[in-house]
């Protein structure tokens, strides 16, 4: 399945929480690709030049659709404020942002995600040979 690689990317429209809960809003591409099955990254373009990027796994983005989840640098969850959209929590060493997403655009990016790789079968994808391989070579 390896050499039927598939990126799938949508664009999709996020409101950064600034002062006095005012949103900016801000274009987010959100990439799958089944080199990483386990992974979504999230692209962040806060300026012309500028990109952030997070990469965290593809079932906290799921179960941050329904409840709770993450304990880490990035937490997702559902609004308390409004049942259509979805907190993104993001933290680092440098600070921290906070993000609301529309969940209807979230759970439509996994549902593309899902039709090329169904969960739990991501380690059909993985090569371990070559991951091994690319591992053992940076040593």
């Amino acid at each position: 399945m390896g050499n039927d690689r598939k990126v799938i990317t949508s664009r999709v429209d996020f409101g950064f929480l600034a002062a006095h809960d005012f949103l900016v809003p801000l274009e987010v591409e959100l990439r799958y690709d089944t080199l990483d099955p386990f992974a979504v990254v999230a692209a962040f373009r806060p300026g012309r030049d500028d990109c952030v990027e997070w990469a965290f796994a593809r079932d906290l983005l799921a179960d941050g659709l329904i409840g709770d989840a993450g304990e880490g640098d990035i937490r997702i969850r559902p609004s308390d404020s409004d049942v259509e959209m979805v907190v993104v929590e993001l933290r680092s060493p440098s600070g921290q942002a906070v993000f609301e997403a529309p969940a209807e655009d979230l759970a439509e990016f996994l549902d593309e995600t899902y039709e090329v790789v169904m969960p739990g079968n991501e380690h059909l994808w993985v090569d371990i040979d070559a991951e091994l391989t690319r591992l053992t070579s940076m040593s």
